[in-house]
C-alpha cells in the first residue's frame, strides 16, 4: 500500500469515530485556558471541598490533611492542617485485612459549616471514623482537642459513597456503622450539646434501604412562606437494588428520599427511627431503549421562592451505552410526589415478594407527612404524637407509588462520550432580561462542559479541559462571589472562570458562541464580561443568545493572502482550522471548491495536504468556514495561500519566507499518519511499517 492509498484508507475506514450527537462547539485544552491549580508532593484526593466565602477561603479536604486556599487563586496555600493516623493503627487496620497504603489512611469526607464560624470535619482514620471542630483564623485552622466519634457520620471505608449536610445545628449523613460496611443508614446527629433533637436513623430494612449508592444530600426550606406551616425539609438521592421489579438479576434504579427536619421519631413504635422517611423512583429517561440510568451527583439551584427551586441531576447507564443524561426535577413536583402520590406495598403471598400499587384506606395524619397546622389542630404537636398506624404504615411503605418526572418530561441533555460525573449551576441574567440556567459538567476524563437549554434547545458552548492527564472530576463547586469554578480529582485541585469571554476574538465569534456571561462591547471592539459592565453603562452592547443574530456586528476585515514558493515533488500542508467544532470548513483552489474526493488532496481538521505537487497546483487557496446557527448560515475566511512555482532551488530569502508562513519541507517518516490517527484517539495499524510510508506532510513551524 503505498502513501496515498494510506491516507486515503483512513478517511474513508474511520469517518465515523468524529460523530457525536451534541457537539460541543469549542474545546479547549489545558494549555490554552488560564487555570490554576494545587497539588501537593505526596497528598492525595483532593475531594472534599467547603467554600468560607464569609473568609475567603476554600476549605480542602485530602487525604491526611485539610487546606485552607485563597478563593481568588486556589495555588496560595493560606493554612496547612495535618491529620494523619499513628502507625500502629494503620497497622491495626491492616491486620484486619486492608490495605496499608491506600486504605488505611485518613480521608477527609466531612466537612461542613456549623452555626458559629466553626467547622466540622470527619475523617475515616483508618476505618475508625473520628470527628472534631475545626477553626480557621488568623491564617491558621486548628482542630479541637476534643474527638467524637465518626460512626454515622463518616463511613469507616473511604471508598463508601457517602453525603452529608449541615443544618439548624444538626449533621444529616449517610454512611454504614460498621467495620464491614453493613448496615447503611441515613442518620441525624445534633451538634449541639443541648439539643433537644434525638439522634435518628432508618428504620433497618431492605425495604427501606437496599444495597444503597448515596450521591447528594440537600435541604429546601420549604417551612418559608409555608400556609400550611409546613416543615423544612432535607432530601436524599442515591441508587439501590429495585424491589418493584420482577427481573431476574439484580436491576439499580435512582431514588430520592426525603424526611422532615422536626422529625423527633415515635414515641414507642419507630423510637429514634425516622417517621418522615419515604423514597420515590427518579426517572431519566434515555433516548435508547435500555436499563434505567443511574444517579451520579445532584446540584439545587436555589430561588428565593424555594417553590422555583430546581435539583439538576447526572445520570450514566448500567449498561454498555455509552450517553451521559443530564435531568433537571422541580422541587415542588418532588413534594407532590410525597404529599399527594400513593404507596407501594409488598404482596406477601408472592416469593420473592413483589412490590405493587397500594389500594387500601390510608391513615391520618398521612404517613410521612411532616407534622403541620392540620396536624396541631387534631393536638399532634410533633411525631412523637403519632397513632400506631401511621407509623406502622409508613414502616412497611416507605416506597411512593409514583416516580419523580424531570422537567419536559426528558432530559435537558444527552451526550454520547466520556461519562457525566458531576455538576454544578448558575443562574445568570442576560442582556434580554432574561435568566439562563448554566451547567458546567464534569467528566470522567477530566473536562468541564458549559451547556444552556434555550427554549428547548441545548447548546454546549464549551468544553474546557481541566486536568492534564485524563481522571474523572470527583468534585465540582461554584462561587458567584468570586466569578470562579473548582473542581477536584484524585491527584489535584483546579480553578477556572466561569468564563473568558476574551477567548472570542470577533464580534461573531462572541455572539455565536451564545455565552450568557459574554457580550460584544462594539466600543472597545471586544468579547467582554456582562457581569464587569456598570448598569449604568451606556456601551453598545451586542448579544443574541436565543436567536443568535450576529446582524448588528460589522462586516469582518479580508484575510491577506500568505505567499510561498511551490517545490514540484513535495507534500505540502497549508494550516486552516475552523474557530468552532460545528463549522464546515471549505477549501477553494482559484475560486473553484475542491472536491473532497479527489486524490490529489488530502483533507483533516488542521489544514490540507497537496500530495506530490506540481507547477500545475500553483495558484491560489483559500479555507473558508461556514456555520449554521438557527437556520442562518454565517461564512466566513480564515486563511489565503497564494503559491508560487519554483525550480527545485529556494533562495535563502524565499526559504525564510516559507518557513515564515508556516510552510517549510518535512521528511519525518509516516509522521502525517501517526498525528492523524492520534486526532482519532486511536492506534495507527499502518504505523510498523512507517518506513515504507515516508511522506513531507509539512508541520507549521515543527522540525523533525
Amino acid at each position: 500500500m503505498n502513501l496515498r492509498e494510506a491516507l486515503w484508507f483512513l478517511f474513508l475506514f474511520f469517518p465515523a469515530l468524529a460523530g457525536s450527537s451534541t457537539v460541543p462547539r469549542i474545546s479547549v485544552p489545558q494549555q490554552d485556558v488560564s487555570l490554576t491549580l494545587f497539588r501537593e508532593e505526596g497528598i492525595y484526593n483532593y475531594t472534599t471541598f467547603l467554600l468560607r466565602e464569609d473568609l475567603g477561603v476554600l476549605v480542602l479536604g485530602a487525604r491526611d490533611a485539610v487546606y485552607a486556599l485563597d478563593m481568588n487563586d486556589i495555588s496560595r496555600k493560606r493554612a496547612e492542617l495535618p491529620w494523619s493516623v499513628a502507625e500502629d493503627k494503620r497497622t491495626l487496620c491492616s491486620y484486619k485485612g486492608k490495605h496499608f497504603e491506600t486504605e488505611c489512611r485518613n480521608y477527609i469526607r466531612v466537612l461542613q459549616k456549623a452555626d458559629d464560624d466553626r467547622m466540622y470535619v470527619c475523617g475515616t482514620n483508618a476505618f475508625s471514623p473520628t470527628c472534631a471542630y475545626m477553626t480557621y483564623s488568623d491564617g491558621q485552622l486548628k482542630l479541637d482537642e476534643k474527638r467524637d466519634a465518626g460512626k454515622g457520620k463518616c463511613p469507616f471505608d473511604p471508598f463508601q459513597s457517602h453525603s452529608s449536610i449541615a443544618l439548624d445545628g444538626d449533621l444529616y449523613s449517610t454512611a454504614s456503622l460498621n467495620f464491614m460496611g453493613f448496615d447503611l443508614a441515613l442518620m441525624r446527629t445534633p451538634l449541639r450539646s443541648l439539643s433537644i433533637k434525638p439522634t435518628l436513623r432508618t428504620y433497618e430494612s431492605m425495604s427501606t434501604l437496599n444495597e444503597p449508592i448515596f450521591v447528594h444530600m440537600d435541604a429546601v426550606r420549604e417551612s418559608e412562606g409555608s400556609h400550611e406551616g409546613g416543615d423544612d425539609e432535607v432530601y436524599m438521592f442515591f441508587s439501590e437494588t429495585a424491589v418493584e421489579y420482577d427481573f431476574p438479576d439484580k436491576l439499580m434504579v435512582s431514588r430520592v428520599a426525603r424526611v422532615c427536619k422536626e422529625d423527633l421519631g415515635g414515641h414507642r413504635m419507630l423510637s429514634k427511627k425516622w417517621t418522615t422517611f419515604l423514597k420515590a423512583r427518579l426517572d431519566c429517561p434515555g433516548p435508547e431503549p435500555s436499563l434505567p440510568y443511574i444517579v451520579q451527583n445532584v446540584f439545587l439551584l436555589q430561588h428565593s421562592d424555594w417553590r422555583k427551586s430546581i435539583f439538576y441531576a447526572v445520570f450514566t447507564p448500567q449498561g454498555s451505552s455509552d450517553l451521559s443524561a443530564v435531568c433537571a426535577y422541580s422541587v415542588t413536583d418532588i413534594g407532590d410526589v410525597f404529599s399527594k402520590g400513593r404507596y407501594k406495598t409488598p404482596v406477601k403471598d408472592t416469593s420473592p415478594v413483589k412490590w405493587g400499587t397500594y389500594h387500601g384506606e390510608i391513615p391520618d395524619p398521612r404517613p410521612g407527612a411532616c407534622i403541620n397546622k392540620a396536624a396541631r389542630d387534631q393536638g399532634i404537636q410533633s411525631s412523637m404524637g403519632l397513632p400506631d398506624k401511621t407509623l406502622q404504615f409508613v414502616r412497611d411503605h416507605p416506597l411512593m407509588d409514583e416516580a419523580v418526572r424531570p422537567l419536559s418530561g426528558g432530559p435537558q441533555l444527552v451526550k454520547r462520550g466520556p461519562m457525566f460525573t458531576r455538576i454544578v449551576v448558575d443562574h445568570v441574567m442576560a442582556l434580554d432580561g432574561r435568566g439562563y440556567d448554566v451547567m458546567f459538567i464534569g467528566t470522567e476524563n477530566g473536562f468541564v462542559q458549559k451547556a444552556v437549554n434555550y427554549d428547548g434547545e441545548m447548546v454546549i458552548i464549551e468544553e474546557v479541559q481541566l486536568l492534564p492527564v485524563p481522571e474523572p472530576i470527583k468534585t465540582l463547586r461554584l462561587s458567584r462571589v468570586t466569578g470562579q469554578l473548582y473542581a477536584g480529582s484524585e491527584t489535584a485541585a483546579v480553578q477556572m472562570a466561569l468564563s473568558e469571554c476574551g477567548r472570542y476574538s470577533s464580534c461573531l465569534d462572541c455572539v455565536l458562541a451564545r455565552d450568557p456571561y459574554c457580550a460584544w462591547d462594539a466600543t472597545a471592539a471586544l468579547c467582554t464580561a456582562v457581569s464587569s459592565l456598570d448598569s449604568t453603562s451606556d456601551r453598545n452592547l451586542i448579544q443574541s443568545l436565543r436567536d443568535a443574530d450576529a446582524s448588528m456586528c460589522p462586516s469582518l476585515a479580508s484575510v491577506e493572502p500568505q505567499s510561498y514558493t511551490l517545490i514540484p515533488g513535495n507534500n505540502i500542508l497549508l494550516q486552516c482550522r475552523a474557530d468552532s467544532n460545528l463549522a464546515q470548513v471549505l477549501w477553494f483552489f482559484n475560486g473553484q471548491t475542491l472536491n473532497r474526493s479527489d486524490t490529489k488532496y488530502l483533507f483533516y481538521s488542521e489544514g490540507l495536504m497537496i500530495l506530490e505537487a506540481s507547477e500545475a497546483d500553483s495558484g491560489q487557496y483559500s479555507c473558508k468556514t461556514e456555520e449554521w446557527v438557527k437556520g442562518t448560515k454565517h461564512p466566513r475566511t480564515v486563511a489565503v495561500y497564494q503559491l508560487q512555482p519554483g525550480d527545485g532551488l529556494l533562495s535563502q530569502r524565499e526559504a525564510e519566507q516559507n518557513r515564515h508562513n508556516g510552510v517549510v519541507r518535512q521528511k519525518c517518516s509516516g509522521l502525517f499518519l501517526h498525528l492523524y490517527y492520534r486526532e482519532l484517539g486511536v492506534g495507527c495499524p499502518c504505523c510498523v511499517n512507517r518506513a515504507a510510508l515516508t511522506t513531507v506532510a509539512v508541520v507549521l513551524n515543527s522540525q523533525c
